[in-house]
């Protein structure tokens, strides 16, 4: 299968489509009830236009725009997420390498479009969940104390990188595609974090750094750093 034919090809990512038909039913229920059930108006308009901005605000948070990286993905490393960078920075990493590692992360508010991207091309070697807390997302205990999921990819060249798909204060579910493996690529999406939350990408000691701190990125377009 090519890497355009494998691309989730949706506007609104099917992890909230229940949701919003559920949600989409209560509110007109709500609103119906306060139309018919009360002679005056004004309830009636001021819940459905915050219904509105509600449902809409629910709609953006869902959407999933068509993405496709435009040049040589050889060696690059793509934001998985769109975001803000909140860390930059040398790390001990326990779970998986247990030595030092380059750590970048992003933050991904409420109004960020939470589906995720694989950072890099290659092979999908090792995948797994841990339990945990639901501290906020931007906390640095957030990386190894709350509800996460692990994705280690092999690069063709051979570098080992992880994305580490980390619940919030608000977010509960962390959905992931990767199997273990499997080929990934940058252009298809690794999961989906509901509600708030952060990807964390563990990359070599001295790994090229192409953002800064405060930097806002666009998952699947915004090069963060060149693999060595």
């Amino acid at each position: 299968m090519t890497r355009l034919n494998k691309i989730k090809k949706i506007r609104i990512h099917h992890e909230g489509t229940h949701i919003l038909i559920i949600s989409a039913a209560l509110l007109l229920l709500i609103n119906a009830a306060l139309y018919w059930g009360l002679e005056c108006k004004i309830p009636f308009y001021v819940v459905s236009v915050i219904s509105l901005i509600l449902y809409l605000l629910m709609v953006n948070f869902f959407r999933c725009p068509i993405r496709l990286f435009n040049g040589n993905t050889e060696k690059i490393v793509v934001a998985p997420a769109d975001g803000k960078i909140v860390v930059i920075e040398e790390v001990d990493e326990h779970e998986y390498f247990h030595d030092r590692r380059l750590m970048i992360s992003i933050f991904m508010s409420v109004t960020n479009v939470h589906a995720n991207w694989y950072p890099v091309d290659g092979t999908i070697k090792h995948v797994d969940h841990h339990n945990g807390r639901f501290m906020k997302a931007w906390l640095p205990k957030a990386s190894t104390e709350n509800e996460r999921s692990m994705v280690v990819i092999e690069t063709p060249e051979g570098h080992t990188v992880m994305a580490r798909q980390i619940a919030g204060a608000i977010a509960r579910r962390i959905v992931t595609y990767a199997t273990k493996g499997e080929e990934c690529y940058i252009d298809e999406h690794m999961g989906f974090i509901k509600f708030g939350s952060r990807v964390d990408v563990y990359l070599p000691v001295g790994t090229e750094v192409c953002v800064k701190m405060g930097q806002a990125t666009t998952g699947n377009q915004t090069v963060i750093a060149k693999l060595k």
